[in-house]
């Protein structure tokens, strides 16, 4: 049930960074869901693989790849769901820690 309710914040939080950030949008609420159903589901398995993967690199420039890593899900999402679309590498990375930051609030105040 929490992956359910993380999931709808995650969407809407997804909805409100298209006002924030020009170069993202999102056709409607349901490709919302569905974008942030994607990037559960990423982060959950495919994100600790890349951290693993890229931790010489993470180490050297001190935790600020994983800054890379979140943009680059973010992008790929963008690039493959219809109706979701991310313009450019700068935008998928302020578009993926403002939605860290709104999620991370939102479920905050449900749990």
């Amino acid at each position: 049930m929490k992956f359910i309710i993380h999931t709808f914040l995650t969407a809407l939080a997804l909805i409100l960074v298209t006002y924030m950030v020009s170069g993202i949008s999102v056709n409607s609420l349901l490709t919302a869901v569905v974008v942030a159903f994607f990037l559960g589901i990423v982060n959950a398995f495919v994100r600790p693989i890349l951290v693993f993967l890229t931790l010489p690199i993470t180490v050297v420039t001190f935790g600020l790849f994983i800054f890379v890593i979140n943009a680059g899900i973010f992008y790929f999402a963008g690039w493959l769901i219809d109706g979701f679309y991310v313009s450019g590498f700068w935008d998928a990375v302020f578009g993926s820690i403002l939605v860290s930051i709104v999620s991370w609030g939102a479920y905050k105040l449900t749990d």
